[in-house]
């Protein structure tokens, strides 16, 4: 992952096509998760934003499959999911945060360096259950998610899956990792 503080984060002219291309047809392709929602509008805020544009490319090359989910009517922001049908793969075998790392190395370091590097937000429960109503999400693998302080305080950390029709919402230590759990992530637009 990039650590370069918005360093370069824009992408070639191509790369911008190809990006726009993809998201469009996974827009056009899955209507039901954005009823009422233009395209035409979201491209117009991506094509201002150079860097949320490269978000969104980090997310597709590490196997998210974002589209729009939401959007907020407070900020006026689309809200942009990792909706693969299973947590990314480009995503997985990583603790949960940096003090975790610094214990127990992870093959894919952590979640919370690598979504912030990323430039997305790691969902929360209510986020996941709210991605589980339109489809069926991570039912081989886990995702990790963002964890409340306090559980995090005491070296744990949670994680979610879909299983027997359930959302499922774990615990496990900060340090483990394992070859099925990544992380979800979500980007405002």
């Amino acid at each position: 992952m990039d650590n370069n503080n918005g360093i370069g984060k824009e992408l070639s002219a191509d790369q911008r096509v190809k990006v726009f291309n993809v998201l469009k047809t996974r827009f056009e392709q899955n209507t039901n998760r954005h009823k009422g929602f233009e395209w035409g509008e979201i491209e117009k805020r991506l094509a201002a934003n150079a860097e949320k544009l490269w978000s969104l490319n980090e997310m597709e090359k590490s196997g998210g499959e974002p589209d729009v989910i939401d959007y907020d009517k407070a900020t006026g922001e689309y809200i942009f999911y990792d909706c693969s049908a299973e947590s990314p793969e480009g995503r997985r075998k990583m603790c949960y945060d940096g003090e975790a790392a610094k214990k127990r190395a992870a093959p894919g370091g952590n979640v919370v360096d690598a979504a912030q590097d990323m430039g997305i937000e790691l969902l929360t429960e209510g986020q996941y259950r709210q991605l589980q109503e339109y489809g069926n999400f991570d039912t081989k693998t886990e995702s990790w998610l963002k964890t409340p302080p306090d559980i995090r305080k005491l070296g744990g950390a949670v994680f979610a899956d879909y299983r027997y029709g359930h959302v499922f919402v774990f615990h496990n230590s900060a340090t483990s990792w394992y070859s099925s759990r990544g992380f979800r992530g979500l980007l405002r637009v």
